[in-house]
Order: C-alpha cells, then structure tokens, then sequence
C-alpha cells in the first residue's frame, strides 16, 4: 500500500509531538519555579511586548482559545500580575497590561526561557536555529492560507 501513512514520517505529527514535548519541559521549569502554567506564561509574556492588547487579540496571536486566555487572565489578575483597563471600543473586552509585580515577574522568567531555549537548541548552529524559524514561519503561512 504506497499511500500508508507512517507517523515516524509524517511531519504533522512530529511537528505536534516535539512541540508537545518541549512545551512539557517549559512547563515543568515554570511552574517550579514561578508558578506559572505555559498558558499564565504565554499571557506573561504577549503582555509584556504588546502591553494593553485585548485578550481577543492573545488569543489570535498565541493560538490559544477564549476559554484559556480568559482563565489564564484571571488567574493571573488574582495573583495581582495583571492589570484589567475597560476598552472603550468594545465593552465586553479589556486592555491588559502587567502590574509592577507581574513586571518584575517577566524580568525573572525572561532570561530563564532564554537559558532554557539556548540548552534545547543547543546542537544547532545559529545558521540552522534561522533556517527553523523562516521553516516554522513559512508553515504557518502555508497553513494560514489553507485556512
């Protein structure tokens, strides 16, 4: 049977299990160490670059559905690392922004993604880690459009 599909090949599949394992390992490291779930962090830090974007707007940015960016904020919010502003345009949404301390937060879990990236990818050289992400871009692109 030529058209047989075989996992260990077909790079759906090993692109979701990878991704898997290495949100696992993130996630270990940082709820040892702050506290936080991958969805707390992924908010954490989309806050951090973009801050008082919408809670919609994380949501198309990080993939992530309503439901776990609004528990994720809440959560958040409840440990004071989240500061909830009215959106003028559109009353059922807020404009989040880190509090000082949800600041002070990112200021401690940066570096530690950034120590914990550069230990995963260690074996690529930097020409390989490019070629990755324009790969990871131009995928999602692909997929964007299939849409």
């Amino acid at each position: 049977m030529a058209d047989r599909l075989h996992l260990d090949r077909f790079v759906p599949y090993l692109l979701s299990v990878t991704s898997n394992r290495v949100s696992e390992r993130i996630a270990r490291t940082y709820e040892a160490l702050f506290g936080l779930s991958i969805p707390e962090w992924r908010l954490v830090a989309v806050i951090a670059e973009r801050p008082g974007i919408t809670q919609a707007e994380i949501g198309e940015r990080t993939r992530m559905d309503k439901v776990t960016v609004s528990r994720a904020a809440i959560a958040l919010a409840g440990r004071a690392l989240l500061e909830r502003r009215p959106n003028a345009a559109d009353r059922r949404s807020h404009h989040l922004s880190l509090s000082d301390t949800g600041q002070a937060l990112y200021e401690q879990v940066a570096p530690k993604a950034l120590e914990l990236e550069a230990r995963i990818f260690a074996r690529f050289s930097r020409a390989e880690l490019a070629q990755l992400t324009e790969m990871l871009r131009r995928i999602d692109a692909a997929v964007e459009q299939e849409s």
